[in-house]
């Protein structure tokens, strides 16, 4: 997906906001030019692309495949203010986080498990040419007790990406269900007998 932008001096930014412009900057260990892109052009392609997928960025003419490190947000307004972009080069390996996405409805959740998913995204080293778009896991076959791990996902990755997470962390779990555990707190709550103050006592002393 190609993007338009445009080199720019350091500073005034305040006028390419107003402008419609955001600021940016493109970098890798032998670039670090400041840059604008279109607002809405960068957020159409952002939230399409994400920071896992390489963009064509066209500076002045030139492309220069990058992909997004870093956006800084404006909190209130809910509009990026200014982004990263790394120049990548077709033969050098680059970190990204790549999302996970879990398929299927596990076989333990139909027998009243619980579905406990911990982890959203993965992170990886690859070639930007390989870089997918996603992970997709299939998780129809888990019972109760059963989970996955970081280590699971090799087999859905490309064979030349290496893991940099922690390959035993947990990505998703089916639990045992909890629904005895919570008939026993309720039917506790129940058994509270009511707590009357002294203040209230007095009241209804009052008023006899």
């Amino acid at each position: 997906m190609k993007l338009e932008a445009r080199k720019r001096a350091v500073g005034a930014v305040g006028a390419l906001r107003r402008a419609g412009q955001m600021p940016a900057i493109v970098y890798n260990d032998d670039l670090n030019q400041p840059i604008s892109v279109d607002l809405k052009a960068f957020d159409r392609v952002f939230r399409s692309q994400g920071t896992s997928s390489v963009i064509d960025l066209e500076v002045d003419g030139e492309l220069v495949p990058a992909l997004v490190k870093a956006v800084q947000m404006d909190k209130r307004r809910r509009q990026p203010q200014h982004a990263d972009f790394y120049a990548v080069t077709a033969d050098q390996a680059v970190a990204v986080h790549l999302p996970i996405e879990l398929t299927g409805v596990p076989i333990g959740t139909r027998d009243g498990g619980q579905l406990d998913v911990q982890r959203r995204e993965v992170y990886i080293s690859v070639l930007p040419r390989l870089i997918p778009g996603s992970v997709e896991i299939d998780i129809s076959g888990l019972a109760i007790g059963d989970s996955m791990h970081v280590r699971d996902l090799t087999a859905f990755l490309p064979a030349e990406a290496e893991i940099l997470d922690d390959l035993d962390l947990a990505i998703v779990a089916v639990v045992p269900p909890r629904l005895a555990v919570e008939d026993e707190e309720e039917v506790e709550e129940e058994a509270e007998p009511e707590v009357i103050t002294k203040g209230a006592e007095d009241d209804e002393g009052d008023e006899d």
